[in-house]
């Protein structure tokens, strides 16, 4: 049994008119240890997603279909009281921007009391140990428990953040975009960290980011969604070395290598659809370099392209499709 299993996950925000369909028909699943990576561009779905995941939606976004099994317990029918046993002790969110989820009035040894005292009963010492312990495995000076968010770097925040969800060592931690405000520098010395602890601790990782490139050496599985859906998934290196998908190819074009011959970088031109008004085909089909006419008026699923699958028609098998060229 997976630690966490998605499946069918769909998610729709209510508007004024027809509803907009952020995250549809979304599965995968976790294993134990395992480091899974989302990446998409910039309202692709993956932090709705992510919060449907962890139940912590706001209206007007609802979950509408589909299910969240944690470790056998379908999350989504589960009541708030039963949720709150969970959170933290059992899986953590790190959100995307630490400055904004901190409490900017109180210390960060305040606030690793309060998510303490929250899910359990610890007399003031064992608060204090507890506190400095995860704050020096990701490398922070215990000084800093005295310390509100706004004494501390960037990097710092993210990693208070980490060492807070860190506090009831977790089967899994699920990440918003947690280096998305760092420099590149900051950015690699956060992956490396978190790997370590993961190595160290055997917490599962959902890791969520619009760089590709960032989980390219990190993240064992990758999702790559689009307009809502999961239009390539797979292990990592098979994704990088093989995309099967012309929008993962897109998005790894654009990004610079730092070995071979320099090349030019080529953008994915357009725009994505509006999610309440997806379009009858393939959602990629306007910005395809490669769209066939079939592409138009046809939806295609998730097909089997070795270890990976593919959402495109490109890769339908060809006994059930022969006019589509391999």
């Amino acid at each position: 049994m997976p630690l966490l299993d998605v499946q069918h996950l769909r998610v729709e925000y209510a508007t004024a008119g027809r509803p907009a369909v952020a995250v549809d028909d979304v599965s995968l699943t976790v294993g134990e240890g395992e480091f899974v990576g989302v990446v998409g561009e910039s309202g692709c779905g993956k932090s709705t997603m992510l919060f449907a995941v962890a139940r912590l939606l706001s209206p007007p976004a609802e979950i509408t279909h589909g299910s969240v099994e944690f470790r056998g317990q379908n999350l989504v029918t589960m009541a708030e009281k039963q949720l709150n046993l969970l959170r933290w002790r059992d899986f953590s969110v790190v959100m995307q921007s630490a400055m904004n989820a901190l409490n900017p009035v109180a210390t960060i040894g305040a606030q690793f009391a309060d998510a303490l005292t929250a899910h359990g009963k610890f007399t003031k010492a064992e608060i204090t140990e507890r506190s400095v312990e995860v704050l020096r495995m990701v490398g922070i000076d215990p000084i800093h428990l005295r310390s509100h968010p706004h004494q501390l770097s960037g990097g710092m925040r993210q990693r208070a953040m980490i060492a807070m969800a860190l506090l009831f060592t977790p089967d899994l931690v699920i990440m918003d975009e947690p280096t998305s405000a760092l420099d590149v520098v900051a950015q690699r010395a956060l992956m490396v960290q978190i790997r370590e602890l993961q190595a160290r601790l055997g917490f599962a990782v959902v890791f969520v980011t619009h760089d590709m490139s960032l989980v390219s050496h990190f993240s064992d599985q990758l999702l790559v969604m689009y307009a809502g859906q999961v239009v390539e998934s797979g292990p990592t290196r098979t994704v990088f070395d093989q995309p099967a998908h012309p929008y993962s190819r897109g998005l790894l074009d654009a990004f610079p290598s730092v070995r071979g011959p320099r090349v030019p970088l080529t953008g994915i031109p357009g725009s994505p659809p509006d999610l309440s008004r997806p379009a009858e085909g393939c959602r990629f089909q306007p910005r395809c370099p490669v769209a066939l006419p079939e592409c138009a008026t046809t939806r295609p699923p998730l097909y089997p392209v070795g270890p990976a699958q593919s959402r495109c028609l490109l890769n339908a098998p060809v006994e059930n499709n022969a006019e589509v060229p391999s």
